[in-house]
């Protein structure tokens, strides 16, 4: 009953609009805080003869726009490298750098059992590491860019 009332009384709502609006003003401040002890910190930079930049906040947006990233490109990118987070699926890709592989044989090889091999298969396939095709009730799965293992094996010293 208390709380009905309370959730109803124009008090109520000028407390929560109260508490907001501090929120709002304090996050404020803080983005002008970090702002200018960054923009002390590129200036300092700069001043040492390090920085070829003359301006810092010139400067401070030509990094920013540098690391501008649309999100489909980010998310891909992130689903790449979650997809070689895994020892299997590294594995999987190893053995698919030979040849094309049905999923049983990778099964065999890895000592994976079906529905484990077909998670980290949709793994890989998802990052656009693998590509399948089937065959009647087979499925075979291949490397979409056999350059790609190879470049893999080489950073990751497989």
């Amino acid at each position: 009953m208390v709380r009905r009332f309370l959730e109803s009384s124009p008090a109520f709502d000028r407390s929560i609009e109260h508490s907001l609006n501090i929120f709002k003003s304090v996050n404020s401040l803080l983005r002008t805080v970090m702002s200018s002890e960054v923009s002390g910190r590129l200036k300092r930079l700069i001043e040492s003869g390090i920085c070829p930049a003359e301006d810092a906040s010139e400067y401070a947006d030509e990094l920013k726009q540098l690391a501008e990233v649309d999100s489909t490109t980010l998310k891909r990118r992130r689903n790449f490298f979650r997809a070689l987070a895994d020892e299997t699926r590294l594995r999987i890709i190893k053995l698919l750098e030979f040849r094309e592989m049905c999923v049983c044989e990778i099964m065999v090889a890895l000592n994976l059992t079906q529905p484990t091999a077909s998670h980290h298969l949709g793994i890989l396939e998802n990052a656009e590491i693998i590509t399948h095709r089937k065959e009647g009730k087979w499925v075979f799965y291949n490397l979409s860019n056999p350059e790609l293992a190879e470049n893999i094996s080489k950073a990751c010293f497989l």
